[in-house]
C-alpha cells in the first residue's frame, strides 16, 4: 500500500464546536474552499475540529470570516 503524499494545507482551529460549525457554514453559503477535519495531533486546539483549506486562500478566509464576525483560535500551515 503507498502512502498518500502530504500536501500543504493551512488549518484554522476553534475554542469551540460552535465556532467551527459556523465557519462551514458560512464557506458554503460564500463558496469559500475547505472542510472540516478533526484537528491534526501536531496542533493544540480547544475543541476537537478544524477547518482545512488550501494554504493561497489564507487572506480570502481571514477577510471574509473577520467581516462576518466568525471567531477562530488560530492558523497553521503545515503539511498534511
Amino acid at each position: 500500500m503507498a502512502l498518500r503524499a502530504k500536501k500543504p494545507a493551512l488549518i484554522v482551529t476553534f475554542d469551540t464546536t460552535t465556532a467551527a460549525m459556523a465557519m462551514e457554514r458560512f464557506c458554503a453559503e460564500q463558496g469559500l474552499p475547505g472542510r472540516l477535519i478533526p484537528v491534526p495531533r501536531e496542533i493544540t486546539a480547544g475543541c476537537g475540529l478544524a477547518w482545512m483549506a488550501p494554504p493561497e486562500e489564507e487572506e480570502r478566509l481571514t477577510r471574509a470570516g473577520q467581516a462576518a464576525g466568525l471567531l477562530w483560535s488560530a492558523m497553521h500551515r503545515m503539511e498534511i
